[in-house]
């Protein structure tokens, strides 16, 4: 069974439209992709296919789509591939909200520390209750 942090690491194939003015869409999407902070490996497949490992709690599915159609690249809807890629979207955001990263907010994985922090037993805790602390 995979541990936690393990799963916070994906592994997507993303298939391009071979109907495009770029012959090399892959290729130019991994140079795309590279740079992208989350990301961590980008490999070109064949002539219409990426396979992209990224990391969850920073980026997701989603937003690589995105990015790629704003850039004008070319993504395949045959049927298949959009079911996929529903399918695909509704795990992640579902795994994040589940992390407590919600939706649209990119700093989701500092909140998940905080928070866990905050509930731990320490000695960093001040023992006063609320009026007192703001009394002195």
């Amino acid at each position: 069974m995979d541990t936690p942090c393990e799963t916070l690491f994906k592994q997507r194939e993303i298939t391009f439209c071979t109907l495009h003015p770029d012959p090399d869409q892959p290729g130019s999407a991994a140079a795309l992709l590279i740079d992208i902070e989350g990301v961590t490996e980008v490999r070109v497949l064949d002539d219409a296919t990426l396979r992209v490992h990224y990391h969850l709690a920073v980026i997701c599915l989603a937003d690589i789509e995105i990015l790629l159609e704003e850039r004008g690249f070319h993504l395949d809807n045959g049927l298949v591939y959009k079911i996929k890629r529903a399918l695909f979207h509704y795990t992640e955001e579902t795994q994040r909200a589940n992390l407590g990263c919600p939706k649209g907010d990119p700093n989701c994985t500092e909140k998940v520390f905080v928070n866990r922090y905050r509930n731990r037993d320490h000695g960093c805790q001040d023992e006063r209750p609320d009026h007192w602390r703001r009394y002195l």
